[in-house]
């Protein structure tokens, strides 16, 4: 498969990337940071272009240009994320609230607005996946920008898979669970104060035990490219806690309800009766 990948330049992404490298896949890049390294180990598969993600102007260059040469996508992996401003949200400097928001966000959108012209898969279903994360589906203190901004993926990847219904495409978010990046360092490097004790803490631990197993997403990714997840559609998945690999045995079943989706939970959902 040929493949585009945001946020291919370290962390989840980079370790993404050198799994679908090992696997044979061919891998176009994007990130901000430069990637000559892995394209001299990958000369024949992996390219990639130096760009913020949060830059229409430059994200839809790169995708004309892409386009001009007759490039063309089996799958679009959205991986591109920062912590950016953290702290109380009514401490928080609000341009850098606001770049945060823009470049997990945006950064998501961009991308999949400019390239989506450019998925053509050569065999079976166009496959897009966004990284949501932490604090897409609960409160998480002192990260207001990145949480939001998390939980805004998920719902852009809803509002997608209802709008492609019955076209050839399926588009999930990830949730990859705790794993130690360097978005861990950043919180220890930022202490208690600022991030919270709590997730201050986590971090150490996270650090000192390593937290889920990468390989657990990068199977994850694998699955939701392969055939074996075809009309999975616009749902959260966790990489670590859900049974992602029997999902296809009930397509039907979740076509027709909210299931791995974020909902409103109902006062009689949790057995109260606040109508008497």
């Amino acid at each position: 498969m040929h493949i585009l990948l945001t946020g291919s330049s370290s962390g989840i992404g980079r370790s993404i990337a050198e799994d679908l490298l090992a696997a044979g896949h061919s891998v176009c890049g994007l990130a901000r940071s430069d990637q000559s390294a892995l394209a001299e180990l990958h000369p024949e598969s992996f390219t990639f272009h130096q760009v913020d993600v949060a830059d229409w102007a430059a994200v839809d260059g790169v995708a004309t240009r892409l386009a001009n040469a007759g490039t063309s996508f089996d799958a679009l992996i959205l991986c591109a994320g920062t912590q950016g401003e953290i702290g109380p949200a009514m401490q928080a400097d609000p341009q850098k609230w606001s770049d945060t928001v823009r470049l997990n966000l945006d950064g998501t959108f961009f991308v999949l607005r400019a390239f989506f012209t450019l998925l053509r898969p050569a065999v079976g279903r166009a496959k897009i996946m966004a990284f949501s994360g932490g604090g897409a589906t609960k409160a998480r203190e002192n990260f207001s920008a990145y949480g939001s901004a998390k939980t805004a993926i998920v719902r852009l990847v809803e509002n997608c898979a209802a709008e492609w219904t019955g076209k050839a495409v399926d588009i999930n978010a990830i949730a990859p669970g705790a794993i130690p990046t360097r978005l861990t360092d950043e919180v220890i490097a930022l202490g208690p104060e600022i991030a919270g004790k709590a997730e201050y803490e986590g971090a150490l631990r996270l650090k000192e035990k390593g937290g889920h197993a990468l390989e657990r997403t990068r199977d994850l990714v694998r699955w939701l490219l392969s055939s074996a997840s075809d009309r999975v559609s616009g749902r959260l998945i966790a990489a670590v806690w859900d049974p992602w690999e029997k999902l296809s045995a009930h397509v039907p079943m979740l076509a027709s309800s909210d299931i791995f989706m974020l909902r409103r939970i109902l006062p009689e959902e949790r057995g109260a009766k606040w109508d008497e």
